[in-house]
């Protein structure tokens, strides 16, 4: 079993088509939901851990594409470049898995890479740009 993090774009027309449900029912897919934002007659975004063999997950996001939900494949982890980060504290605003959070006492910003499930919202907080996703496959530690 392997697991792979997508972003997943619903424009309003396939909104409320059971789109996610035949993950499950059709591919075999086991998902974790990391981030919903759904409005009512709106842009739907989900970002979901897809667990499956590898065969399975192709087959599901070519599923997804078809049914014209842009997908967008996000990074296996997180990395911090300690150089560059201030300790301003904009990621662990956004943190929801607390893998980023602020040490009182020393006020430094306290990276934990197992808690991370590399969703990238502290990406886009932080203003100088020390978090970064990168691909277990193709990036090294």
């Amino acid at each position: 079993m392997e697991s792979r993090n997508v972003l997943l774009i619903f424009k309003q027309q396939i909104m409320y088509r059971p789109i996610i449900y035949k993950l499950a029912t059709d591919y075999g897919i086991i998902f974790n939901v990391l981030e919903a934002k759904i409005l009512p007659k709106q842009e739907g975004r989900l970002i979901l851990e897809l667990i499956g063999d590898t065969g399975q997950i192709e087959r599901a996001i070519a599923y997804l594409e078809e049914e014209h939900v842009q997908v967008e494949i996000l990074a296996d982890k997180m990395k911090r470049d300690n150089a560059k980060c201030v300790n301003c504290g904009a990621c662990t605003a956004v943190c929801r898995t607390d893998a980023l959070s602020i040490n009182r006492e020393t006020m430094e910003v306290i990276f934990y890479p197992e808690k991370c499930v590399a969703c990238g919202l502290c990406k886009m907080a932080c203003p100088v740009k020390a978090m970064s996703g990168i691909s277990i496959d193709k990036d090294s530690d």
